[in-house]
């Protein structure tokens, strides 16, 4: 199965990534998107790492995943991220998880982010800049 979403990265499963069953932690299938995802908004120039310099922060106000198939110590998972919404002041990311080695579809879900001024922790409109960068590379947002 192909992802149509736009950025992908490999991540490796780790031993303290399983459960007692030897397979992935579920925890570790939202992790992996998240961690996938952080690199997306960073290569569209949103650096968020120094909350004092970042044009804001995001926090994630739901989140939800549907685990398909299960995965072992010692393999590669291949997630890709996207976004599937652009508000005023929210976007729901999506992310998928596939087997390396055979692209087998393992999870899929998303999460839905408010971006919030550092000072007020008040929602505010997405900087424009980083919407302008997903549209680029996700025109079919476009309102």
């Amino acid at each position: 199965m192909q992802s149509q979403l736009p950025f992908s990265d490999n991540v490796k499963v780790r031993f303290r990534d399983l459960d007692a069953q030897g397979h992935l932690y579920f925890a570790n299938y939202l992790v992996y998107g998240d961690e996938v995802l952080g690199a997306y908004m960073e290569e569209l120039g949103l650096d968020i790492m120094d909350p004092l310099v970042a044009p804001c922060l995001i926090f994630t106000v739901n989140i939800h995943c549907d685990y398909i198939n299960e995965i072992g110590g010692n393999s590669e998972v291949r997630v890709t991220v996207g976004y599937s919404r652009l508000g005023k002041s929210s976007a729901d990311a999506v992310f998928e998880l596939y087997h390396s080695d055979d692209g087998t579809l393992l999870a899929k879900g998303g999460l839905t982010q408010v971006f919030v001024d550092p000072k007020t922790r008040k929602s505010i409109p997405i900087p424009a800049f980083y919407r302008a960068n997903v549209l680029e590379r996700q025109p079919s947002l476009a309102d």
